[in-house]
C-alpha cells in the first residue's frame, strides 16, 4: 500500500520523466523473401517502353490514357472522400492535442428583478426604509482548468490520435493508387473490347459470304445440306458474340466516366472511335519484398492501425492511476445598479486540486486492459496477412504479365501464318484449285487466332497495371516525423 508521501513522489518522477504507462511501440518483424520469384523474368521481358513508378500511366505512351488517369486522380469522388477521412482524423489528433493543455472558460450573466409587495416576502420587505421593487445582478467569472497528464494516459491517447491520423493520409494515398490503377484497367478493357468487336464484325461479315456461298452451291445440288446448316449456326454463333462485347464496351465506357466524376455518357464521344491497345512497359525499381512495407500505403496503414492499437493499451492502463487536476476560478459579483460590476469590492475566487481514482473499478479496467490487448493483436495480425498478400499480388502481376506476354507472342505468330494460310489459299482459288469456301474458312480462322490475340495483349496491359498497383507505384510516402510536426 502507497503511503501519501510515496505515492507524491512517484507522481512527480513520472511528471518530470514524462513517462507513459503501458507498452511502448516498437515496429513488428515479418518474414518475406529478399528477392520476388518473377522478378529475372520481368527484368528479361522485351519491351522498349521505361515506366517511373511515380507517374507509371505514362510509360503506357497513350496520350488519352494518361489525360484520363489524372483527371480522375483530380476529380474522382472516391478520392474526395478519403480527403474527408483525413480531415475527420485530423480533428481527432487536434482534439487530443489539446486535452494535454488547459482549458479556459468565461462566464457571465446579468439580471434584473421586480419583487412583488402582495407577497409575505414582499411585505415584509416593504416595511423596510428606501425598499426598491426592482433589482439588478451581476456576475463575471474566468476560470480555467488543467488535467495534470502524471501516468501518461493523455499521451497515448495523443500517440493512437496520431497514429489514426497517419493511417487515415496512407489510406488516402492508397485510394489514389488504386483509382490511378482501375482508370487504367478500364480504359485498357476499353481498348481490347473494341479490337474484340472490330474482329467480331469482320467474323460475321465473313461468315455471311461462306453462308451465301454455300447455299448457292445447296441450290445446285453442289453441297449438302449439313454443309448449309453448319455454316448458318456458326453465322449466329459469331452474330451472337457481337451484342455481349457492345454491351461490355458500354459498361466500361460508363464505368469510366463514373471514374471520372462524371455522369455516364460524358466522355463517349471521345472513346467512340477505337484506339490501339495499350503496350505494357518495363517495370524498373520494383524493389524487394521488404520493400512493399515502406511503400505501398495500405501496408503503411495498416502498421500505423497496429501502433494506434498499441498506444489504446497504454490508455487502458492508465485508468488504474489516480487522475489529479487544477482548476481555478476569479471573478466579480455584484447587485447594485450596473457600473459597480469590477469596483463594487464583491470579487471571488476559487482554486481547487481535484482527484478521480477509479479505485474499485478495477474489473471493468482489466476488461478493457484486455479488449485493448486483443484488438492489438488483431491489428498485428491483419498486418502481417497484409504484408504477405502484398507480396503475393506482386508474384500473381509478374507471372500473369510474363505469361499473357508469351501468349501473345504465340498467338502473333499464328496469326501471322494463318495469315499467309488465308494469301495462299486465295492465290489457289484465283487460279481454280480450291473453292471459295476454303478461302472463307482461312478468313474464319485467322480472325479467331486475331480476337484471341487482342485478348492476350489487353490481358498483358492489364497485368503490368496490377504490377505497378501492387509494387505500391503512384505516390510519394511521407516520411512519419514530418506527419508527427505537421500535426502539432
Amino acid at each position: 500500500m502507497l503511503t501519501r508521501t510515496s505515492l507524491t513522489l512517484v507522481a512527480a518522477a513520472c511528471l518530470l520523466a514524462g513517462c507513459a504507462v503501458g507498452p511502448d511501440y516498437v515496429h513488428p518483424e515479418t518474414s518475406l523473401p529478399d528477392k520476388f520469384l518473377g522478378q529475372r523474368a520481368v527484368d528479361a521481358r522485351a519491351t522498349v517502353a521505361d515506366a517511373d513508378l511515380s507517374a507509371w500511366w505514362k510509360g503506357f505512351r497513350d496520350p488519352q490514357l494518361t489525360r484520363y488517369v489524372e483527371r480522375a486522380l483530380a476529380q474522382n469522388l472516391d478520392l474526395a472522400q478519403a480527403s474527408a477521412r483525413v480531415a475527420q482524423a485530423r480533428a481527432g489528433l487536434g482534439a487530443a492535442n489539446a486535452a494535454l493543455l488547459p482549458s479556459g472558460n468565461v462566464s457571465g450573466q446579468a439580471a434584473r428583478a421586480y419583487q412583488s409587495i402582495e407577497t409575505p416576502l414582499g411585505q415584509v420587505l416593504n416595511a423596510q426604509p428606501n425598499f426598491d421593487r426592482y433589482g439588478n445582478a451581476y456576475e463575471a467569472n474566468l476560470g480555467a482548468s488543467w488535467e495534470l497528464d502524471l501516468f501518461g494516459g493523455l499521451r497515448r491517447g495523443r500517440e493512437a490520435a496520431l497514429a489514426d491520423y497517419q493511417a487515415s493520409e496512407a489510406g488516402a494515398a492508397a485510394t489514389r493508387l488504386t483509382v490511378a490503377a482501375q482508370t487504367a484497367d478500364i480504359y485498357i478493357t476499353l481498348r481490347g473490347l473494341q479490337a474484340r468487336l472490330d474482329v467480331a464484325r469482320r467474323q460475321v461479315s465473313t461468315q455471311q459470304d461462306l453462308v451465301a456461298k454455300v447455299e448457292l452451291l445447296y441450290g445446285k445440288g453442289l453441297a449438302a445440306e449439313l454443309q448449309l446448316r453448319q455454316a448458318e449456326g456458326a453465322l449466329a454463333q459469331v452474330r451472337a458474340s457481337v451484342p455481349v462485347l457492345e454491351a461490355g464496351l458500354d459498361a466500361a465506357m460508363n464505368a469510366l466516366d463514373v471514374m471520372l466524376g462524371t455522369a455516364p455518357g460524358a466522355h463517349r464521344a471521345e472513346l467512340e472511335q477505337a484506339g490501339a491497345i495499350p503496350v505494357a512497359p518495363r517495370i524498373d525499381g520494383a524493389g524487394s519484398p521488404s520493400d512493399l512495407l515502406r511503400r505501398r500505403p495500405d501496408l503503411i496503414a495498416a502498421e500505423r492501425r497496429l501502433a494506434a492499437s498499441n498506444a489504446r493499451i497504454g490508455v487502458a492502463v492508465a485508468e488504474y492511476y489516480p487522475k489529479f487536476s487544477l482548476s481555478g476560478m476569479v471573478g466579480s459579483a455584484t447587485s447594485v445598479s450596473s457600473g459597480n460590476l469590477f469596483n463594487s469590492g464583491a470579487s471571488q475566487g476559487a482554486g481547487m486540486l481535484g482527484l478521480r481514482w477509479r479505485l474499485f473499478d478495477f474489473g471493468r479496467i482489466d476488461a478493457q486492459i484486455d479488449a485493448a490487448k486483443g484488438q492489438d493483436a488483431e491489428m498485428l495480425a491483419a498486418y502481417r496477412l497484409a504484408a504477405l498478400r502484398a507480396t503475393e499480388d506482386v508474384e500473381n502481376a509478374f507471372s500473369a504479365l510474363v505469361k499473357r506476354e508469351a501468349q501473345t507472342v504465340l498467338l502473333t505468330q499464328g496469326e501471322a501464318s494463318l495469315g499467309r494460310a488465308r494469301s495462299a489459299s486465295f492465290a489457289a482459288y484465283q487460279k481454280g484449285v480450291v473453292s471459295l469456301i476454303e478461302v472463307l474458312q482461312a478468313d474464319e480462322s485467322l480472325l479467331r487466332v486475331a480476337d484471341a490475340r487482342a485478348q492476350a495483349q489487353t490481358e498483358s496491359a492489364r497485368a503490368a497495371v496490377s504490377a505497378f498497383k501492387a509494387l505500391g507505384g503512384g505516390w510519394q510516402a511521407a516520411p512519419v516525423e514530418a506527419v508527427a510536426i505537421r500535426s502539432q
